[in-house]
């Protein structure tokens, strides 16, 4: 059966689409689509205590810190991120860059329209992450902006 596109956001760093949401795979997993800007950071480091993510570089070149690894990846790559690993992607390039995640167990895609509803108030991000079991430092933009040559 094949599945619509599903309704977007886009914070100004990270554009996101819903393509499948869990209960259509009765829990297994989920896609969504994410859009960079160029040279744009989408997440401050962050880990999941529940979910693995699978990331398919569609357009552009993709970074990624991976607990102390730094990734690279063109179009037509897959990158694994495993709950338990600290980890952040961005845009590595000065074009767009475009990937579709796949997200074991389906679930945590709510979490980014949960996001968009309190967007862009941090401090009511704390429940949010409570709840979608989900460590975030924040502390840690202006780092990455500044190691990776990133806004």
């Amino acid at each position: 059966m094949p599945f619509a596109a599903g309704e977007k956001f886009h914070s100004g760093r990270l554009g996101t689409q819903w393509k499948i949401d869990g209960p259509q795979t009765g829990g297994r997993f989920s896609v969504i689509h994410h859009q960079l800007p160029p040279r744009t950071l989408a997440a401050p480091l962050h880990r999941h205590h529940r979910e693995d993510e699978h990331s398919y570089v569609l357009t552009g070149t993709f970074g990624a810190l991976l607990g102390d690894d730094v990734v690279t990846a063109e179009p037509g790559t897959w990158v694994f991120k495993p709950r338990g690993q600290w980890h952040t992607f961005w845009n590595a390039g000065d074009t767009p860059c475009e990937i579709i995640e796949v997200i074991s167990p389906g679930g945590f895609e709510n979490y980014f329209r949960e996001l968009r509803e309190i967007w862009p108030d941090r401090i009511k991000a704390a429940p949010l992450l409570q709840k979608y079991e989900l460590d975030m430092d924040f502390e840690s933009v202006p780092d990455l902006c500044a190691r990776f040559g990133l806004t």
